[in-house]
């Protein structure tokens, strides 16, 4: 057990360390018990990296489909996501 810990950690460390070296920006976080997410915000995508105590690991990928939105569209989409959000 001590050893895929060990492993999971060191996994997690040459991730970080890539995005580093390629200048990608990254955050650390962690919503589930004995993981540690790595959110990537690249333009058009974001991923979230999940890497576990036990040396699974689990990417979820979010693609952008409609580029950037700004003006009246960005107020208009604003405005829904407060009103769906408020009951």
């Amino acid at each position: 057990m001590q050893m895929s810990q060990s492993g999971s950690l060191r996994s997690l460390l040459d991730f970080i360390n890539a995005l580093s070296s390629a200048k990608i920006f990254f955050r650390l976080d962690s919503h589930r018990d004995e993981a540690v997410m790595v959110s990537v915000d690249v333009p058009g995508e974001r991923w979230e990296v999940e890497f576990f105590a036990d040396g699974e690991v689990e990417v979820e990928r979010f693609l952008s489909s409609d580029g950037v939105l700004g003006g009246e569209e960005a107020r208009r989409l604003i405005t829904e996501l407060i009103e769906q959000n408020r009951d």
